[in-house]
């Protein structure tokens, strides 16, 4: 198969069907806390714990699935990453203690490695030409952001219909109905040089390259941020908003309560994301990415620190998630387009999935962190919130040395 000029590939089509279902359950997930918390008593720790362990598999599990998309085949990779999904989705139905909802969290967190980020955008990278590859990597990831968009808004549905443990196993279906499309995902070809070159050989030239440490450094806050927002923010609107006023806009629309609220401000960032993302997509073209990166780590770093230095109002939570979301994913079509400019496309799968293990680490620590910090400090997400605006500026300043040029071709012997 070879590279097409167009945009609208096959592969891209269907790369970003897949993605949309597997993102719009994982950002379900923060619309659980609450009801699970209720059912079981559980400290609002025990669920992040939950949370924050299937993170830390989906960045454990990403640069796996990716190697195993180079060795096996790109499609049997995301359908072993679907079956992962969905067996976590119906055993975690079944759990009643928190020690086996985290333990199984774990399948859960490598389906979403297996039919997310690294496999996808690494297939529909190869799959592009060169001059529409970074829209291309934007218009797949805008697809996991328009799954966030109905994923929380369906959870809070289903859960008036329905218990929790049941929704688990709709979605579970769910994501194994999206395997239909799978057929449509071919690999294409690879050029002589990369062939040429082992995973072994791009792997020690990559992490003998300080511009591939920055990368991996500067992709932890990003998880943290995100992480911690999908996680938390439905509760933490549902509990510190001031309530909504009878007769307002929101009201009139049926948004009544702050847990409603709290669901509308999780879609509300997938939607401003996808133009967010999109436009990404479209300046990685003409500008360097390393420093449109630093910009948007910078936006960020200044929307979370203005959001929680005032009173937290139904006003404030729709300006938060209107700016921050279109800054939500903008960088993972830049970073992912940077390894492939920067190390080639033989290996981006892998690669990716490196630097994406950082992003889960900060995954991990945002979700955990802010149950953790919830419980000891009676309530209070103060704390966690500056952390990561600190991050966030850590992030913004560690892009700016990367060396944004491709990696000369090792001579042939």
């Amino acid at each position: 198969m070879k590279r097409h000029d167009s945009i609208f590939t096959p592969v891209l089509i269907t790369g970003c069907f897949i993605m949309l279902v597997s993102f719009a359950v994982r950002a379900s997930f923060g619309v659980f806390q609450i009801p699970i918390q209720e059912e079981f008593g559980w400290l609002r720790s025990e669920f992040s714990m939950a949370i924050a362990i299937q993170n830390l598999a989906w960045g454990f599990g990403q640069p796996i699935f990716g190697a195993l998309a180079e060795r096996i085949g790109d499609r049997r990779a995301i359908f072993f990453g679907a079956i992962a999904y969905a067996a976590g989705l119906v055993l975690s139905s079944f759990a009643v203690t928190p020690g086996a909802h985290q333990i199984l969290e774990i399948f859960v967190g490598f389906g979403i490695a297996g039919t997310g980020f690294g496999v996808i955008l690494a297939v529909v990278g190869r799959a592009s030409s060169d001059a529409n590859r970074s829209m291309s990597l934007a218009i797949a990831t805008a697809a996991g952001s328009g799954g966030q968009v109905i994923g929380a808004p369906i959870a809070e549905w289903l859960l008036t219909m329905m218990s929790w443990q049941w929704v688990f196993v709709v979605f579970a279906a769910t994501i194994m109905a999206s395997m239909l499309a799978l057929p449509a995902i071919r690999a294409p070809a690879v050029s002589k040089a990369e062939l040429e070159q082992s995973m072994g050989q791009i792997l020690t030239r990559a992490f003998r390259d300080p511009s591939y440490t920055l990368i991996f450094l500067g992709f932890f806050s990003c998880g943290y941020q995100l992480s911690f927002v999908t996680a938390h923010f439905p509760a933490f609107v549902t509990e510190l908003c001031t309530p909504i006023s009878p007769g307002g806009t929101l009201y009139s629309i049926g948004i009544t309560t702050t847990s409603a609220l709290g669901a509308l401000a999780i879609s509300l960032i997938g939607l401003a994301n996808i133009f967010g993302t999109l436009l990404a997509g479209w300046a990685g073209k003409y500008w360097p990415k390393k420093y449109l990166l630093a910009g948007i780590y910078t936006g960020r770093t200044i929307i979370a620190a203005l959001f929680i230095m005032f009173p937290i109002t139904p006003t404030s939570v729709i300006l938060f998630s209107v700016t921050m979301g279109s800054l939500w994913l903008a960088t993972v079509p830049l970073t992912s387009g940077l390894v492939a400019h920067i190390y080639g496309l033989r290996y981006m799968g892998t690669l990716y999935g490196i630097i994406f293990f950082s992003h889960q680490l900060g995954s991990f620590l945002g979700v955990w962190l802010g149950g953790r910090m919830y419980d000891l400090n009676n309530g209070d997400y103060t704390a966690v919130w500056w952390i990561g605006v600190g991050v966030g500026a850590f992030s913004a300043i560690v892009h700016l040395p990367v060396r944004e040029k491709p990696l000369p071709q090792p001579t042939a012997a």
